[in-house]
């Protein structure tokens, strides 16, 4: 794709266009805009990062897989941030994978352009060091999350935070993801999504997750999907 069809389009990840608007086109050249599509492999454990990637929508997890086959998430990713930070902190791989678990559209950047144009003192390189903080305490809410809170407020926390990165009330979502991500087996996902379903707050059938009242799930919810969202609006609200 050309610079100036990239230059076209819109920048709707959060921390690019938190940038000054001369940082943006700075950069505009060397971003590149694809399609995120389901169960993609961004990185793969232990290979060399290609690419620094910028979601617009969509939902990346970052997943940890044991010696026997188990995958667990430790983190999902979406407009608010950027995959590829162990490239910005000297490494270039990771120990598991990253890959596209709700579908939609990034922009990356080569790994070696991204170290030529990010460069300490750089305007975007001073916001991923932010950025860098603020998802390390994410994770270590959820940690917190996933010890003290019960199924069913992790289960309305991460549809939340799913919609906010999609920005629409219908996304597809699958049992086996939603395993994942709540460390819980399927049938128990299923139990938990029934329960939700009959309280009117979301449809969920064929994969598809569909909000049907968002003030309901706020409502259900633990205080960490506040306590999330208000570290990565802070992120982009001081930039």
């Amino acid at each position: 794709m050309s610079a100036s069809q990239n230059h076209c389009k819109p920048i709707k990840n959060r921390l690019l266009a938190s940038l000054p608007k001369e940082e943006q086109e700075r950069l505009q050249p060397h971003l590149e805009l694809i399609p995120l599509e389901y169960k993609q492999l961004l990185y793969i454990p232990n290979e060399p990062i290609q690419y620094v990637y910028f979601p617009n929508y969509g939902v990346i997890s970052l997943i940890t897989i044991m010696q026997n086959g188990d995958a667990v998430e430790v983190a999902t990713i979406g407009n608010e941030g950027m995959v590829g930070l162990p490239i910005l902190l000297g490494a270039n791989t990771i120990p598991g994978q990253a890959l596209v678990q709700v579908p939609g559209e990034g922009l990356r950047i080569k790994v070696d352009v991204f170290q030529r144009e990010v460069t300490p003192g750089s305007p975007l390189y001073k916001l991923l060091q932010r950025y860098t903080q603020a998802l390390f305490n994410s994770i270590a809410q959820l940690v917190a999350c996933n010890r003290l809170h019960s199924i069913e407020e992790r289960f309305c926390r991460w549809v939340l935070m799913t919609q906010d990165r999609v920005g629409k009330n219908e996304f597809p979502l699958t049992q086996e993801f939603l395993g994942q991500m709540l460390g819980v087996r399927r049938a128990s996902v299923s139990v938990v999504a029934a329960m939700i379903q009959k309280a009117g707050l979301i449809t969920y059938k064929r994969g598809k997750m569909t909000i049907l009242d968002r003030e309901g799930l706020e409502d259900v919810t633990c205080e960490c999907y506040v306590m999330i969202k208000d570290e990565f609006e802070s992120l982009v609200d001081d930039n």
